[in-house]
């Protein structure tokens, strides 16, 4: 969601903030500002739209300051306006905040504030922050801090600077991502690690309830009773070009084809330290897969894994769902909260809320240090490097990694699985080879307004990917359907105008979706379809056959998501919109 970054040093702070801020765009945003201490006074410019807005309304102005803060502004409380945009001030213009996350009781905090006789300007939650700070501010910008936070209620991390404190920045986390940055010299804040990437790889993630203080000789990390803490900075070992594209028209691209080599680095991550945990899978009388997104569709391959290899049930569960129903979670059940980022605010507090009920929570993350790791009982990290394109795709094939690992780690054949598993990376950089293919088989179908995705077993959660993908970045509404429910519902919506993709791999329902393809071409449909090549059946039925490599069915999932997500690419491309940060849309979703 939105984008926090704050600097304090020697060097010229809008230039580091312009660059993190431009770092943390994968994040979603719709407005952009900086905060700068410049001559004992705080300026501010903020700019509704991309950062390249902001950039020209700072351009050719002498500005020297060397503290400031940055953000990047995704719209839940009040419209899209350079009013609503961050940093907030307050009425003397004495302090600036910037803000993630969402204030509960903003409404009575506001009239409270009116009762003191503050002028309220903005539609934000954000604005009353900033406020209350300088109503309890008496010389101390931390002490003031410490003061408000027990009238906050909600998910949140802000930074705030003030005129009266020149080079310092008190920086807040309580349910929403922040890190701090530790220079020579100089330190650093930000939402997330890419954003700090450039200019240091020592880093301490941020837990909830820490404060952490910022000057440019160095950081102070406090409890919300203001106690100091002891904290370990480590080291991130991303480097800067892996979150550059690397000759790519777009984020995503690059990462489409990076899946070979993540997924291969995520399988000999395991292989190579032969992780071990402290219980048997076949322990817990169930697991249950909380997540959401593309990490859900993930977690639902994972299902049908760990049923066939551990035989015990796995329920899963939308993390926005299960945090609030009333399914008994508890001792005896595992419980494995997949993110990408370890921030999402649905799966975190879903996660959190099993493991108060006694179950053993295990997550699988691909950031270092992040919220959900740090929470949870045990953490299997995927290699997959930063991850830019707000639509994920290859967090999603390591994920599988790790659940295949996961899944077999018990198994009697745990070797001949492993194996079979290693050769997967080069049969994607098969199915990756024939792009240019696939691409000519997607542009014929870019005007096309609706598209009905089937799979079957294992293929039916990769037609919910796909379906997800095209939606995310054309626009084009999409829907995934479980191919043998068809005939229950949506087989009304076929006609000569209607695209089917279809995943048939050969696998133990393949005869049975070839008798749904029929039934599609009855009512005149049109089949696009991916199979293993060769398959002369499939292509007959087919008005467009992509082909993959002939794998085991248990791994079909890795090969058949890649024409998937590149055929929503190539659409989205064709049609000028913006593929990396798609409207509407946020990498790290970190508001409920």
């Amino acid at each position: 969601m939105c984008g926090i970054v704050g600097y304090t040093g020697k060097r010229k702070a809008v230039f580091i903030l312009l660059e993190a801020l431009e770092r943390l765009e994968y994040r979603g945003y719709d407005s952009s500002g900086v905060a700068l201490l410049e001559d004992g006074r705080i300026f501010v410019d903020k700019k509704v739209g991309k950062i390249r807005e902001l950039i020209k309304s700072l351009w050719g102005k002498e500005l020297n300051a060397t503290t400031g803060i940055g953000h990047t502004r995704w719209a839940t409380h009040g419209g899209v306006c350079e009013l609503n945009a961050h940093p907030h001030t307050d009425g003397q213009g004495r302090f600036a905040l910037v803000h993630n996350g969402i204030i509960e009781n903003y409404r009575e905090l506001k009239e409270y504030l009116l009762s003191r006789g503050v002028k309220y300007v903005s539609e934000t939650d954000t604005e009353a922050i900033v406020h209350l700070i300088s109503l309890n501010y008496e010389g101390d910008l931390l002490k003031a801090v410490l003061k408000v936070l027990p009238m906050l209620k909600g998910a949140y991390a802000f930074a705030v600077i003030s005129s009266m404190e020149p080079n310092r920045i008190v920086g807040v986390r309580y349910g929403s991502p922040l890190v701090v940055g530790l220079g020579e010299g100089e330190n650093f804040l930000a939402s997330d690690i890419p954003a700090l990437i450039p200019f240091t790889k020592k880093v301490i993630p941020l837990e909830d309830g820490e404060i952490a203080d910022l000057t440019p000789d160095g950081v102070s990390i406090y409890d919300f009773e203001g106690n100091l803490k002891v904290k370990e900075s480590i080291t991130v070992h991303w480097d800067l070009l892996s979150a550059e594209k690397g000759g790519f028209k777009h984020f995503m691209l690059k990462e489409i084809f990076e899946q070979p080599r993540v997924v291969a680095d995520t399988i000999k991550g395991y292989i190579s330290r032969d992780y071990e945990l402290p219980f048997s899978l076949k322990d817990f009388r169930r697991i249950v897969i909380t997540a959401c997104g593309t990490s859900y569709h993930a977690g639902l391959i994972g299902k049908y894994w760990l049923e066939k290899f551990v035989g015990i049930p796995v329920e899963v569960s939308y993390a926005s769902e299960l945090r609030y129903s009333d399914t008994p979670v508890g001792e005896g059940d595992l419980v494995i909260a997949i993110s990408q980022s370890g921030e999402t605010a649905d799966t975190r507090f879903s996660a959190l809320s099993a493991k108060e009920k006694g179950a053993v929570l295990l997550s699988i993350v691909n950031v270092m240090g992040s919220a959900l790791s740090r929470e949870s009982d045990y953490t299997l990290y995927t290699h997959a490097g930063p991850e830019i394109g707000v639509a994920a795709t290859k967090t999603f094939t390591c994920q599988l990694a790790v659940l295949f690992s996961l899944a077999i780690s018990e198994h009697p054949e745990r070797e001949n699985l492993i194996n079979q598993l290693l050769k997967v990376p080069n049969l994607m950089e098969e199915v990756l080879s024939k792009a240019e293919g696939i691409k000519e088989v997607a542009l014929n179908y870019s005007q096309k307004k609706n598209l009905l995705y089937l799979g079957r077993y294992l293929s039916y959660p990769v037609a919910l990917e796909g379906a997800l993908k095209l939606k995310e970045i054309s626009y084009i509404h999409a829907e995934g359907y479980p191919a043998g429910e068809m005939k229950h519902g949506p087989i009304a919506l076929i006609d000569q105008h209607m695209p089917v993709v279809v995943v048939a791999p050969k696998d133990r329902v393949y005869e049975k979706i070839l008798s749904n393809i029929e039934e599609v071409l009855a009512r005149k449909g049109i089949v696009i379809s991916v199979g293993f090549e060769g398959d002369e059946n499939l292509k007959k039925l087919s008005k467009d056959f992509i082909e993959i490599p002939q794998v085991v069915e248990e791994l079909s999932p890795f090969l058949t998501v890649l024409p998937l997500q590149l055929f929503a690419y190539y659409i989205a491309d064709y049609l000028g919109l913006d593929v990396d940060q798609p409207r509407n849309l946020a990498k790290t979703v970190t508001v409920e």
